[in-house]
């Protein structure tokens, strides 16, 4: 594609990552609300002022704005934050107020708005099951044929020949399993049931760290016990094997990123691995120019964090509206207008917070603040 990463690809590399996603997101949410019936008044890429749009026949405005991160879709009789019928809207006509999104049951809101989030999932899965089904699955036995240097599973006496059954008691296949069950844990103690003769032993060990640099210069602290395998063997995969892998594969780094940021907040990994716009351009940059796989691998893992993001029970995002309307489904009775409107300003002046907190510590990781 590019030989170097720069500002241009950065820029180019942002808008082709969050761009389609962001769309698709929106899209979501558009495509079940109209399939619950709803109309939708206009459908905008980015915020801010119209650059450009269009009406269609069923009176949606398409538009592009000016300010692109993000964008959204206004639904009829969505005249509030908390989305709950108003006077304004009982002053509708029956059949107009019949269209708009309070009309629609509990339920259906629920599927309109997690429609968004799980877009994003959907695309990661799809991704990840076209990878295995274009070029296969690597299969590998949980078994021990070499060790790299300092090898804490070695140190807790592990031999070559050992069979990894079981990590925290959980039964392992796979020496996928192994690295997936380490990775995002360094530092952490872990239990190991290893076979080895016929009998079955446990061990415990503290996983390690490996810090590995990639030709960016970008740093990632990984968990490691020092094994490998040399069992793998590179397997085809069918169309309904690969979406199975992709579902699973979308779990898998769905959960990585819910354990790493348990991982920020508890102190067990540094505030600097979180990422705001300037970090997601910087990468979407160097993964531009690293070749097509990698970048649309990248793409998966954005859509991915932008579900977990979306779907964080933080009012203002999908997840908030989730959490008021799982409330009112215990309650049976919604949350009053008057709390929900300020936890939704609450939760958009956290939003904004973080949003200066993570460009801060992206600004900083470029040392655009001298050292």
């Amino acid at each position: 594609m590019f030989d170097n990463a720069n500002i241009f690809t950065a820029i180019l590399g942002f808008v082709l990552v969050l761009g389609p996603l962001v769309v698709l997101h929106e899209l979501g949410h558009y495509l079940v609300g109209r399939w619950f019936g709803v109309k939708a008044e206009a459908f905008s890429v980015g915020f801010g002022k119209e650059l450009a749009g269009f009406t269609d026949s069923r009176g949606t405005r398409w538009k592009l704005s000016a300010l692109p991160l993000g964008g959204y879709v206004q639904f009829a009789g969505d005249m509030n934050p908390a989305s709950q019928p108003g006077q304004d809207w009982l002053d509708l006509p029956a059949e107009e107020r019949e269209r708009t999104f309070q009309a629609r049951s509990l339920g259906q809101r629920a599927w309109i708005v997690a429609a968004g989030p799980l877009t994003n999932l959907l695309i990661a899965v799809l991704i990840l099951g076209g990878f295995s089904l274009a070029y296969g699955r690597m299969v590998a036995e949980p078994v021990v044929d070499g060790f790299v240097e300092g090898s804490p599973a070695a140190a807790a006496g592990l031999e070559l020949g050992d069979r990894i059954v079981a990590i925290e008691g959980r039964r392992i296949d796979g020496f996928e399993e192994v690295r997936d069950s380490v990775i995002p844990y360094p530092g952490e103690d872990i239990t190991l049931t290893v076979e080895r003769d016929g009998r079955e032993f446990t061990t415990d060990m503290t996983i390690g760290l490996h810090v590995e640099e990639d030709r960016f210069g970008n740093t990632f602290r990984m968990g490691q016990i020092g094994v490998f395998s040399n069992t793998g063997e590179l397997r085809d995969v069918g169309p309904a094997e690969a979406i199975g892998i992709g579902v699973t594969e979308t779990g898998k780094l769905l959960k990585l990123s819910v354990v790493g940021i348990w991982q920020i907040i508890s102190g067990r990994r540094p505030i600097e691995e979180l990422g705001g716009p300037i970090k997601i351009a910087k990468f979407s940059g160097e993964q531009l120019v690293s070749g097509w796989q990698s970048f649309v691998y990248f793409i998966a893992m954005i859509s991915i964090n932008l579900a977990f993001i979306n779907l964080l029970p933080i009012p203002v995002l999908d997840g908030g509206h989730l959490a008021f309307y799982a409330a009112e489904a215990v309650r049976r009775r919604p949350v009053s207008q008057a709390t929900q409107e300020l936890a939704f300003r609450t939760g958009l002046a956290f939003v904004l917070a973080l949003m200066v907190v993570v460009t801060f510590i992206d600004l900083a990781s470029l040392d655009l603040f001298g050292s």
